[in-house]
C-alpha cells in the first residue's frame, strides 16, 4: 500500500512564503514523475509543478519564477516552495506520483491535499 502525506500548508500573508511537503511511504519499487496540481473554488484544477526522478522539472507559467519544486530520491519526498505568494495563489494543493509498485504494475497515486490561503 502506497501513501502520499502532504505538510506544508496554511495561512499566508501576499508576498509571504510557504513550503509543501510531499513524503511517500509504504512498499514500492521506484517512484515516477511526481507533482503537484492544484484547485481554487469554483476554477479547474491546474497542474502546478510536475518533476521527472532524474529531477527535470516543469512548472505551469502561472507561477514560473515564483515556485519551486524540487525532491529527494532518498527521501521519497517532493517540495514546492512558494515564494512571492499572491491571493490568487489560494487553493487546494494535491501531490500526486506514478509509482511503480512493482517491475510490472504502476499506478497513481493521490495525496490528502492541503489547504493554501493567501490573505492580508
Amino acid at each position: 500500500q502506497v501513501r502520499l502525506v502532504e505538510s506544508g500548508g496554511g495561512l499566508m500573508q501576499p508576498g509571504g512564503s510557504l513550503r509543501l511537503s510531499c513524503e511517500a511511504s509504504g512498499i514500492f519499487f521506484s517512484i515516477n514523475t511526481m507533482g503537484w496540481y492544484r484547485q481554487a473554488p469554483g476554477k479547474q484544477r491546474e497542474l502546478v509543478a510536475s518533476i521527472s526522478k532524474s529531477a527535470v522539472a516543469d512548472t505551469a507559467d502561472s507561477v514560473k519564477g515564483r515556485f519551486t519544486i524540487s525532491r529527494d530520491n532518498a527521501q521519497n519526498t517532493m517540495y514546492l516552495q512558494m515564494n512571492s505568494l499572491k491571493p490568487e495563489d489560494t487553493a487546494v494543493y494535491s501531490c500526486y506520483a506514478d509509482v511503480s509498485e512493482s517491475p510490472t504494475r504502476r499506478r497513481i497515486h493521490w495525496g490528502q491535499g492541503t489547504q493554501v490561503t493567501v490573505s492580508s
